[in-house]
């Protein structure tokens, strides 16, 4: 209640505040629920991870990740970053339409020799987190990647 100077009590205060409390937390819980949406909700896709197997040093390579739009209606892919610079993720810009589909590219410079383990991570529109696409495998030399080859090529 609220008490106004001359002593006479109004409760019209509280009303309004006990009124706007049920919707405050109403209008949060909404909020939460769309907060905790997950992107595998919205799109689903065809793989989450690759190996590109024996690669060559400084010959960089490419992979499409290609997903389908789940969702009732339209979704966006808001961005697609990498776990390092030697992975280049490109993504489409425009909405996807439901039931339709489209990739998400993965690129991989190939500069350092040896082993690799990288991660995309694609963040979809109204979702709390980011999906995880990975790719692998293993950089050689041109020395080791041409004996690599030989050998493919002497067990035929």
């Amino acid at each position: 209640f609220f008490q106004a100077e001359d002593g006479i009590r109004d409760s019209s205060v509280t009303g309004v505040q006990t009124c706007a409390l049920p919707i405050f937390f109403s209008a949060l819980t909404l909020l939460a629920q769309d907060a905790a949406k997950k992107g595998e909700d919205l799109v689903k896709f065809k793989e989450t991870a690759y190996n590109f197997g024996k690669i060559k040093q400084g010959v960089p390579v490419n992979h499409d990740f290609v997903f389908s739009n789940i969702s009732g209606s339209a979704v966006v892919i808001e961005n697609a970053s990498a776990s390092c610079g030697c992975t280049t993720p490109t993504w489409p810009k425009s909405p996807i339409l439901k039931d339709k589909s489209d990739k998400v590219n993965a690129g991989f410079n190939a500069a350092a020799v040896g082993q690799f383990n990288k991660t995309v991570y694609v963040k979809v529109a109204g979702t709390a987190a980011p999906m995880e696409l990975k790719i692998s495998g293993e950089v050689l030399s041109t020395e080791e990647y041409d004996k690599y080859q030989k050998s493919l090529t002497e067990k035929k």
